[in-house]
């Protein structure tokens, strides 16, 4: 690695700390984030209905629910893009295990990320452009049939 690689490799390093301790720093309590209901259809015809934050700045985006203990298990946290665009997740400073739920424009489901593990720093890609990731407790995607291809309805959200 040449000199000047080594220097933008750590000029990028010590901004990506700085902004994930400026994140750390102006930490939001979940009574911040707008809510709004969700409701999934699986192809087996079950309806569940879930209660979500709804992270719509950058900001709430980049901490999502980082620091958070405990997540009742009819609740989760939505990230809505706009417009839609091809969507990547990671898990840092996250302390619970998550399902990320990828939904296209159309409220079909396009990919699902089960069980993503606590704290990792691992990428997690979407299939294509997505309008929301949808995460909830870990493993409640399987548990209640929720695959690819199940629609999605998103409630107007609460200002």
């Amino acid at each position: 690695m040449t000199a000047a690689a080594r220097t933008l490799f750590f000029m990028l390093a010590l901004a990506a700390f700085a902004l994930g301790a400026r994140a750390d720093e102006e930490f939001l309590p979940l009574s911040a984030f707008a809510r709004t209901t969700v409701r999934i259809e699986t192809p087996s015809g079950r309806v569940q209905a879930f209660d979500v934050y709804v992270a719509r700045s950058e900001r709430e985006h980049m901490q999502g629910l980082m620091h958070v203990e405990s997540l009742p298990a009819d609740h989760g946290m939505i990230f809505p893009f706009d417009p839609p665009r091809p969507a990547s997740m990671w898990m840092k400073n996250t302390l619970i295990p998550l399902d990320m739920v990828f939904i296209r424009e159309d409220g079909r489901i396009a990919n699902i990320i089960a069980d993503a593990a606590p704290q990792s720093l691992d990428t997690r890609l979407s299939d294509g452009p997505v309008a929301y990731v949808l995460e909830l407790n870990g493993g409640t995607a399987a548990r209640l049939g929720i695959v690819p291809g199940a629609r999605v309805h998103v409630a107007p959200i609460d200002q």
